[in-house]
């Protein structure tokens, strides 16, 4: 795999088109390369698309999607080289973020903000809780591949269950809170 280094005539052999039919359809190299994230964005998101299907489910199916294409030997090798090239290739960099980070950030905030609406959650910023589930599903296992140097495990669904469970917890809404007990106001002999 050549990466972003790959030269447009190379990615033009390889789809078996000429370079300018590329050109056409995408000014640059940093818009060919958000098209693909995008795409790759998109068929994570389209778990989080209702289908009847409660917030739970919504969540955990995209969850295990997201840890699944992240957290794979491709996704964390894909990460190292957008950040080992984004000095060199700023364009790069920006490309992805607003492609790939901040569409799944804007596309879970409104099922977050949806879910806030109709009770299932507590009301807060829904940027916050965006990033904070994103973060619990990827965050420190993310580091810990990148930088261990162990093998990365083969997915466990059952993993995005949890943590979307802690999740859900955690932005349960107010009345799920259990009151705290009262104080011991007796006093000390």
């Amino acid at each position: 795999m050549e990466g972003y280094r790959a030269s447009v005539d190379r990615i033009a052999e390889l789809a078996g088109v000429a370079k300018q039919t590329l050109y056409n359809h995408f000014p640059s190299k940093a818009e060919l390369f958000g098209e693909a994230i995008r795409l790759a964005v998109d068929d994570m998101l389209v778990s989080l698309d209702d289908d009847g299907l409660d917030l739970r489910a919504r969540l955990c199916g995209f969850g295990v999607r997201y840890r699944a294409k992240l957290l794979s030997p491709a996704g964390l090798g894909f990460y190292r080289a957008v950040v080992a090239e984004s000095a060199r290739f700023p364009d790069l960099a920006a490309t992805f973020y607003r492609t790939g980070p901040v569409q799944t950030t804007v596309r879970l905030r409104a099922v977050l903000e949806e879910a806030m609406r109709r009770g299932e959650l507590r009301r807060t910023d829904g940027e916050f809780a965006a990033t904070t589930l994103l973060s619990m599903l990827v965050g420190a296992e993310r580091s810990c591949h990148l930088f261990s140097g162990e093998p990365v495990p083969e997915p466990d669904p059952a993993q995005a269950d949890l943590i979307v469970d802690c999740f859900l917890r955690a932005f349960a809404p107010e009345a799920q809170f259990p009151s705290p007990p009262p104080p011991d106001r007796r006093s000390a002999p």
